[in-house]
């Protein structure tokens, strides 16, 4: 008896905002997983800028300039064009010998990241821990910080999860990543966490802890590292070890499908 293999789990980053380390979480997760042994591809749909494309072809080239292997996912990007959308599902329908499939969207509304969307099995929002950010998801009162109501995008992935769900059976997993934390809890970090926790009840959501703010990551771009590559890097201080850890913690709050801890020890 022949059994049919499991497509891919697709992983889809977005977010409508700029700057909120939605493509540096992208690549780390991406490299993570193939640094774990598994087979994983990345898609980037922001040809303009390229960040994905860019960080893991300086990943290929720092490589080979020092003779070391790298676990690299594949990749490739896809431009907006009349047949993008199709182009997308394509890719995804070839993706059945994949473990992972991570999708990394434009910083806008775009039909290529509505296209991902639909076919997600994870959606990750990274956002910065701010009202600015969280608009994107929610609006709140000004006077007492309670959400009124979900905004756009929100709405958007309700409903592309909605979808999707009922093409594949399963429920789609949104989680919130609060990227760029203070190292310092401040009264503002206070008021986003507790909108976040409403929020998340009404729209169906679960937030997870991110990466902070550190010069580390526009130093890894140049080469493509990241911070699981130790044995790529010169230097490896405390601030590398502490960055790490809240890595593993993010990787452990995804909850992706055979994952386990101990695959990156």
């Amino acid at each position: 008896m022949t059994t049919t293999p499991r497509p891919a789990h697709v992983i889809v980053l977005g977010n409508e905002k700029g700057g909120s380390g939605k493509s540096t979480t992208a690549v780390h997760i991406g490299v993570a997983l193939a640094h774990a042994g598994f087979r994983v591809a990345m898609l980037d749909l922001d040809a303009r800028q390229r960040t994905i494309s860019r960080y893991l072809e300086n990943r290929a080239a720092f490589a080979a300039s020092r003779g070391i292997a790298l676990p690299t996912p594949d990749h490739i990007v896809i431009a907006e064009s009349a047949d993008g959308a199709a182009e997308v599902n394509a890719r995804l329908d070839q993706a059945a010998v994949l473990d992972f499939v991570v999708v990394d969207t434009p910083g806008r509304d775009s039909y290529l990241a509505r296209a991902a969307l639909a076919r997600a099995d994870t959606i990750v929002t990274p956002i910065n821990d701010s009202f600015v950010d969280f608009d994107l998801i929610g609006q709140v009162d000004p006077e007492t910080f309670e959400v009124r109501k979900p905004s756009f995008y929100a709405e958007l992935i309700w409903d592309a999860r909605r979808a999707r769900a009922k093409v594949t059976g399963r429920e789609v997993d949104w989680i919130v990543v609060r990227n760029r934390l203070a190292q310092l809890e401040a009264r503002n970090m206070k008021r986003v966490a507790a909108a976040l926790e409403a929020l998340s009840k009404r729209v169906g959501f679960r937030v997870v802890p991110g990466l902070s703010e550190r010069v580390i990551y526009r130093e890894f771009f140049p080469r493509g590292v990241t911070l699981l590559d130790r044995a790529a890097m010169e230097e490896f201080g405390l601030g590398h070890v502490a960055a790490r850890a809240e890595l593993r913690k993010l990787l452990d709050g995804l909850n992706l499908p055979g994952w386990d801890p101990a695959r990156l020890a």
